[in-house]
């Protein structure tokens, strides 16, 4: 570091000209740094550009569809009978509908009697808790076991998985629920049968075997039951004072402490303690919700093992459905409430809902789908199994009324549906009610509709070419460069803006790019589409260019003309604008054409300018900013050793002054005391 003496011997003002000369050396730094910004100024104009391509290219996606000339419009001779909606894949023309003599209705199933035995049962509450209150009484047995969930992803490819269940034993194997990503698979317990797809043989051990392959990746959930569980834990430093098994509805439970075993009994109180053969009371514990409270903390090291049944249930529900039959089993713990029954039941595949009416007491299954699906056999559309739905929730004399299709005759021929709405030939109907007279549903062309689609097209169209056309003719203001840092210091923000705007303007004037991506455009809208149609270039529709040729090729609509094409022919005017794309470029159709355009200019664009997440190194413009940024700071370095050399030069220049004028202050001295 240089120590700077600033004109003390001197009386010059050491500051003000080394200051004065850096500002010299400081020139072409400033114009690397106005370069920098003519580039980065440039950059965001070129992507500002390459945006409008991509929102006007999202525009050709929606014009290359079918559905953009396409649109239908349907009438209905009475709506409140029938009504009906269009696709663009439906042809003009006209249904006579008849002789509707039924609606399609959903099957389904009403439970014999209410539920409950007086006061109702709470939907919100454990089930087994509230057995007293059921009126199916002693007629319904809840098993005791221990159910269990897993789920498994598999690493492989694989038609074996095991459960892993340890020591314990499974119980009701054919009452499993095993489901791969989604799909219900049907429980078979016999190991001699040969396994369809859709099952899964369950063996005592754990061992599942599929009859189809289960992918890698793939989610397999089961739902089991074991006879019995054991969990054993060891007390902390903190020791152990609850113990909460997270299982519900209790059966049996046996705690083993050092060896000895408690049995959980309930007292003549209702309370149920942990209490050993000799009489010691240990704790209690909560059957309904599984929580085990020691009567003192258990200290640290304890061995503590508990062994435990719960109560639970099954059912199974089977469905015929438009995807054919369904069926799936159905495991509830004695704690879960009857919502989460309803739940579980409609949350299912099935494809049916369980509602309870509390002001009846009485539960009803609906198939969520219309029509009737069974047809092999006189069997209902729901089949109920198990004695949770027969006895607890009294379906087992059920009232059933079938789902039924809807009858009715489409020009002249007896059909039926399952559905009151049902498509054909792109026309989606719904029946409202029924009756005997002939309806008509006619279909016909919505040609305001395209006739819109083309005029925001064209809009658009106009939009791109007029930015693109005031970008490469804006005026070019070269004595305007950016403004460096001492020069904003000296204007106002509104000076500093007016100078700004000028500084930016024409930076894109006579671009290559842009010149090129007009004239291509121009090239792709005036051009002959081969086609079968009467329609073969924009003109003859009545969409031509401005006379004012000042515009860049901007287009214009003869209304009348445009109408008249498209009631003309319709289909003529969609293979002028959408074409084909097996064909040769002649027979692609404009917007095909634009759209390749589109995106050939933008590729160009990304090239040139990157994207807003595009590293400098990946776009022309991008590196010719980095070459400038490393010339930044080459001579920024230049500078300080510049200045330094300036001020030793100064400050050396500083120190032979002081000592000239040291030397003339001792002669002065010398002769003075010689006289």
């Amino acid at each position: 570091m240089v120590m700077r003496v600033g004109g003390l011997a001197s009386g010059m003002d050491i500051d003000s000209i080394v200051r004065d000369l850096m500002n010299v050396e400081r020139i072409p730094l400033d114009k690397l740094k106005q370069k920098k910004q003519i580039l980065e100024w440039k950059r965001n104009d070129y992507r500002e550009i390459n945006a409008s391509f991509f929102q006007f290219r999202n525009l050709l996606f929606d014009m290359r569809r079918e559905s953009s000339y396409k649109t239908r419009t349907v009438a209905s001779s009475d709506e409140a009978k029938l009504s009906a909606v269009a696709s663009a894949a439906a042809s003009r023309g006209s249904y006579t509908i008849s002789n509707v003599k039924q609606l399609a209705k959903a099957a389904y199933m009403l439970n014999d009697d209410a539920i409950s035995s007086g006061e109702k049962i709470d939907v919100n509450k454990g089930l087994y808790s509230q057995m007293d209150k059921f009126a199916a009484g002693n007629d319904f047995q809840w098993s005791e076991g221990v159910v269990q969930h897993k789920n498994i992803d598999t690493k492989e490819d694989t038609k074996e998985i095991n459960l892993n269940i340890e020591n314990a034993k499974l119980q009701d194997l054919a009452k499993m629920s095993v489901k791969v990503n989604g799909k219900t698979f049907q429980v078979v317990t016999d190991e001699s049968a040969v396994l369809k797809d859709n099952e899964v043989l369950v063996k005592e051990d754990g061992t599942m075997q599929f009859g189809s392959e289960v992918k890698k990746g793939s989610t397999v959930k089961v739902d089991y039951i074991l006879d019995e569980k054991t969990d054993t834990r060891t007390a902390s430093e903190n020791g152990i004072k609850t113990w909460n098994l997270g299982r519900g509805s209790i059966a049996e439970l046996t705690v083993q402490i050092n060896n000895k075993k408690y049995e959980a009994k309930t007292n003549s109180e209702g309370l149920t303690e942990l209490i050993s053969s000799d009489g010691e009371v240990i704790g209690t514990v909560d059957k309904e919700t599984g929580v085990i409270t020691f009567t003192e903390n258990q200290e640290e090291g304890t061995e503590i093992s508990v062994s435990y049944k719960q109560h639970y249930a099954t059912f199974n529900l089977t469905t015929h459905t438009s995807n054919g039959e369904m069926s799936e089993n159905f495991i509830i713990q004695g704690n879960e409430t009857l919502n989460h029954v309803m739940k579980k039941v409609n949350e299912s595949k099935l494809g049916v809902n369980m509602f309870y009416d509390a002001h009846t007491d009485r539960i009803s299954l609906t198939r969520s789908e219309t029509g009737k699906f069974n047809e092999v056999n006189d069997e209902p559309d729901i089949i109920t199994n198990g004695d949770f739905l027969h006895k607890l929730l009294q379906f087992e004399n059920k009232h059933y009324t079938e789902g039924q299709n809807a009858v009715l005759t489409i020009n002249g021929l007896a059909t039926e549906r399952s559905s009151n709405t049902f498509t054909m030939n792109g026309v989606t109907i719904t029946l409202k009610q029924t009756f005997d007279e002939e309806q008509t549903i006619t279909i016909g062309n919505d040609n305001q509709k395209t006739f819109d689609n083309i005029v925001n097209f064209v809009n658009e169209y106009n939009k791109l070419i007029d930015m693109i056309q005031n970008k490469t003719s804006e005026k070019r203001y070269r004595d305007f460069l950016p403004l460096t840092d001492e020069q904003k210091g000296e204007l106002s923000d509104k000076q500093q803006e007016a100078w700004e705007e000028k500084a930016k303007s024409g930076l894109l004037k006579g671009d290559v790019i842009l010149s090129s991506a007009l004239s291509q455009m121009r090239i792709s809208l005036y051009g002959s589409v081969e086609n079968d149609g009467m329609f073969k270039q924009l003109a003859s529709i009545g969409i031509t260019t401005t006379k004012d040729y000042l515009s860049g090729g901007k287009l214009e609509i003869n209304e009348e003309k445009l109408k008249a094409a498209l009631e003309a022919d319709p289909e003529s005017v969609e293979n002028l604008f959408r074409g084909g794309d097996d064909g040769g470029e002649n027979e692609k159709g404009v917007i095909r054409r634009l759209y390749d355009d589109a995106t050939d200019i933008m590729e160009k664009l990304r090239l040139k300018a990157g994207q807003d997440k595009s590293g400098n190194n990946d776009f022309a413009i991008g590196k010719e900013i980095d070459d400038v940024d490393k010339r930044i700071d080459r001579y920024t370095e230049r500078l300080k050793m510049v200045e330094e050399r300036y001020w030793r030069q100064y400050t050396r220049m500083e120190q032979a002054i002081q000592r000239a004028n040291s030397q003339s202050a001792y002669l002065m001295q010398q002769f003075g005391m010689g006289q």
